[in-house]
């Protein structure tokens, strides 16, 4: 076995929770996984950023925007936006190592059992879509991949239209900018929206907007990372 990052031989280390919970092994090396860094502290309730005021200073701004009530329920991320993160995140989404995403199913996995518990086992998971352009030149939905890995039943039930990138954009492109989101069936049951990160909210918020007026009850959202 080797490190989907860097190569290098991985030994399975072999103790009493390997045995006894057969725990899920890293596809990342001890030394790549220490690159990367989880979400630990205080955080805000709604978006998971790391702050001491609850809510944050970004979820405060956006409630001053919104005239109707918050689509979103919340949205809770694994890692932070560090250095590692970053050049992973670029070769998996922008270099079309598709490999790579599986670096990140035992945390995502992992978290996720820890966090959504409490909802009904009828939870769906909806990857946010791309569009058909984007999805041509990268290969492959990182958010497709990453809903594969928790034990929910997956729906892809969300379109949509071809947009400038959204790193291309500033803060307030984004806020301002249509809803590029279609939905193609209800859905009458609690969703979790699976997305690679959350910067804005922007784009979760747009896709449980969707969701919310054509009869779903609660729209959450988990992402890998926190930006």
């Amino acid at each position: 076995m080797h490190c989907l990052w860097c190569d290098a031989a991985i030994i399975p280390s072999v103790s009493w929770e390997t045995l006894i919970f057969l725990s899920e092994p890293s596809e990342l090396c001890p030394s790549c996984e220490e690159t990367l860094a989880f979400l630990q502290g205080e955080r805000c309730s709604k978006c998971s950023r790391l702050s001491k005021t609850d809510p944050c200073p970004d979820c405060r701004e956006w409630d001053k925007g919104v005239n109707a009530e918050d689509p979103l329920v919340w949205n809770h991320s694994v890692f932070t936006y560090n250095e590692a993160m970053k050049a992973m995140m670029a070769r998996w989404k922008y270099r079309g190592d598709y490999c790579l995403g599986r670096a990140f199913r035992k945390y995502y996995r992992q978290e996720f059992g820890e966090t959504f518990s409490f909802l009904p086992k009828e939870t769906s998971v909806v990857p946010i879509p791309l569009s058909d352009e984007r999805l041509q030149e990268r290969g492959f939905n990182q958010a497709e991949m990453l809903a594969s890995f928790v034990p929910l039943a997956t729906r892809d039930i969300l379109t949509r239209t071809h947009r400038d990138k959204q790193a291309k954009k500033t803060r307030q492109e984004r806020l301002e900018a249509d809803n590029p989101f279609n939905l193609t069936e209800r859905i009458e049951n609690p969703v979790i929206l699976a997305d690679d990160i959350y910067t804005t909210g922007t784009t979760l918020r747009n896709a449980a907007s969707v969701l919310k007026k054509q009869g779903c009850p609660a729209v959450y959202a988990y992402t890998l990372i926190r930006g």
